[in-house]
């Protein structure tokens, strides 16, 4: 087989950022660790933190040192309220910025959601040569983020490119 035609399954953690959800009803949490295992990758990590930058910034700093993960899934705090801190937490740990998928999240949301798609922040970008995504606290939206876009481009079969397949080649 030619390279990217297998799939490679991936180390991802899943980090909920929430001052009201509990392990018990995180619902945004169980839908990304069971999708992303569905797919086939492997959660290497998961937790669920209050809306606290430093305490985001740590826990993500540690993943993002950790060899053995690939990627970051983080979901709440991306909106506008006074507590909604995850791009200020973590877009200053990122080597390289994605702009096109904050982009694209918004554009494939305004089929659901409407014109209240701007109010996302969402973002992505690199840290470390790991992956990272922040997505809403909203589970239909986490989904909305998987299956449109993130599947896919964690897919090493996905063409004419993916960013499974980049992983090696981000140290270079």
């Amino acid at each position: 087989m030619t390279a990217g035609t297998d799939f490679i399954p991936l180390q991802l953690c899943v980090l909920t950022v929430s001052d009201t959800r509990t392990p018990a009803n995180d619902s945004s949490g169980d839908y990304l660790a069971g999708a992303l295992a569905d797919a086939g990758h492997a959660v290497h990590a998961r937790a669920l933190l209050p809306d606290d930058r430093y305490r985001l910034r740590a826990i993500v700093s540690q993943w993002i040192a950790d060899p053995a993960v690939d990627g970051i899934l983080v979901t709440g705090g991306t909106g506008f309220t006074g507590r909604d801190s995850t791009p200020e937490a973590l877009l200053p740990l990122l080597d390289k910025q994605m702009p096109g998928f904050g982009e694209l999240f918004r554009a494939v949301s305004v089929a659901e959601i409407g014109t209240s798609s701007l109010q996302s922040r969402a973002f992505a970008g690199i840290a470390n040569a790991t992956f990272l995504f922040a997505l809403p606290g909203s589970t239909s939206a986490c989904r909305t983020a998987w299956e449109q876009i993130i599947v896919q481009q964690l897919d090493a079969r996905t063409k004419p490119c993916n960013l499974a397949t980049l992983r090696p080649r981000l140290r270079e």
